[in-house]
């Protein structure tokens, strides 16, 4: 096994994220009532009693029995929680609630491995010679990220919940400006697609930078050129797709591809998902309460139902580069930023990201967070679906100790996602991150905004 000595302080700032992140699931985990772990909010996923161990038979298989070649401890239950299901992608799940694990005995099994691992990293006389693998930082940023991740997939797993399934917590008010539908012009110029490895920053333009980690589906970078265009200022709003509602768009199939018109109508889909009608009114059903539908927030929808929506305005959606273009550009293409507002760490002020709120807020409520041509509310608040299908950079190479990450859905039934939501942790707020889902799947909380060329 190859070793290599760090300093301390790398390999602890890591592992204090990592006891930080474990921190967020653990108090998701806490809202839920015992009764519900072995209930499955959404059809395609699995029950909630799987995530409760995945996360840690995740970091043990990775870093405990890969990195530090530890022996299993209970090799039955590493399998078990090893991996998830790709949503809407073959036939549903059909185990029982019995076919799992007592609660209790999951529990157990996690402090088992918690504990394990906290001494092997941490411990002075067993850390002197880490794996390269942990020395370098390379697996617990894949650690910590990993649970981030899923920390995000269980806020929309539980917002499926019940509201007596789940322990209610304060909803902050949300505010914004006043709401004014405009598109905003993009003169021609170059996207940074992804970031460099090693010496490949010589082949990019003076000036691209680095980034403490990436997944490997963000490597090699690339310049696109983008032709100018015109972008919405925001995301679609509830407001503007119930325009869409009203003219009858889920009736259309002229609007819908075959395959979405086929799953929509077996779903008896006639609305978003986190829409609910009620007292002859609709609303919106929140975290933990029902409100009358904000008709100034991002609509939440599937690629599918973005792409109706597109068509039906005689628009589209944007690629991954013009997103790119319109989010970190200048107008004169002289210069990128890292973040739309500038090259500062993310901070709320920005945007409705990191878990500050469970809701989305208004498409106005973040003004110093628009980019430099004037694009609103690009991070946080919801995801938003590009017109890309997911695929590899030129130069990609799989992570070699997790090589199906996203080799497993090059396979064009899965699109780009950018920007985050209101549960995305800052760290995925970096420029070169991407996220992806099949088209039909209307649980992340997933907006888009138009293009016209």
């Amino acid at each position: 096994m190859a070793a290599t000595k760090i300093a301390a302080t790398s390999v602890d700032l890591l592992f204090a994220r990592l006891k930080s992140a474990r921190a967020q699931t653990d108090a998701i985990f806490d809202l839920i009532d015992s009764e519900a772990l072995y209930s499955r909010p959404i059809p395609e996923r699995h029950r909630l009693i799987f995530y409760l161990g995945h996360l840690e038979a995740f970091d043990w298989n990775l870093l405990g029995r890969g990195a530090l070649g530890l022996d299993p401890r209970h090799a039955e239950l590493d399998k078990l929680f090893s991996f998830g299901i790709d949503p809407t992608h073959g036939d549903l799940p059909t185990d029982r609630a019995e076919d799992w694990p007592a609660e209790a005995r999951v529990r157990e099994y996690n402090q088992e491995l918690r504990e394990t691992l906290d001494e092997q990293i941490t411990n002075p006389k067993k850390a002197k010679a880490l794996p390269t693998s942990i020395a370098n930082g390379t697996l617990l940023h894949v650690a910590v990220e990993h649970r981030l991740m899923h920390a995000e997939t269980l806020a929309y797993l539980l917002h499926q919940l019940p509201y007596d399934s789940k322990r209610h917590q304060e909803k902050p008010s949300a505010a914004g400006g006043v709401f004014v539908p405009r598109t905003v012009d993009i003169p021609a110029g170059v996207a940074t697609l992804g970031q460099p490895r090693g010496a490949t920053t010589a082949a990019l333009r003076e000036g691209e930078r680095r980034f403490e980690f990436g997944w490997d589906n963000e490597f090699e970078s690339m310049l696109v050129d983008v032709p100018a265009f015109k972008i919405g200022a925001y995301p679609v709003t509830n407001g503007e797709f119930l325009k869409f509602v009203r003219a009858g768009g889920y009736e259309n199939s002229s609007l819908w591809d075959s395959e979405s018109w086929a799953w929509k109508q077996s779903r008896g889909m006639e609305h978003p998902l986190y829409w609910v009608r009620g007292d002859g009114e609709w609303k919106y059903r929140g975290m933990f309460e029902e409100a009358p539908l904000a008709l100034d927030c991002p609509v939440y929808v599937s690629h599918a139902e973005a792409s109706a929506f597109g068509k039906w305005a005689g628009k589209s959606l944007p690629t991954e580069a013009q997103w790119h273009r319109a989010a970190y550009g200048v107008a004169d293409g002289s210069a990128e930023r890292l973040y739309p507002w500038g090259d500062s760490a993310p901070e709320p002020s920005r945007g409705n990201f990191d878990s500050s709120h469970w809701d989305p807020m208004p498409v106005t409520a973040h003004p110093t967070g628009a980019s430099a041509i004037g694009v609103q509310d690009l991070l946080g608040n919801g995801w938003e679906w590009t017109a890309t299908p997911f695929g590899p950079f030129p130069g990609f190479e799989p992570f070699p100790f997790y090589r199906g990450y996203s080799a497993d859905f090059f396979d064009d039934r899965h699109w780009v996602m950018k920007g985050g939501s209101a549960r995305t942790a800052a760290c995925f707020l970096r420029r070169p991150f991407r996220n992806w889902f099949q088209p039909n799947y209307p649980y992340m909380y997933a907006t888009f905004r138009c293009v016209e060329e």
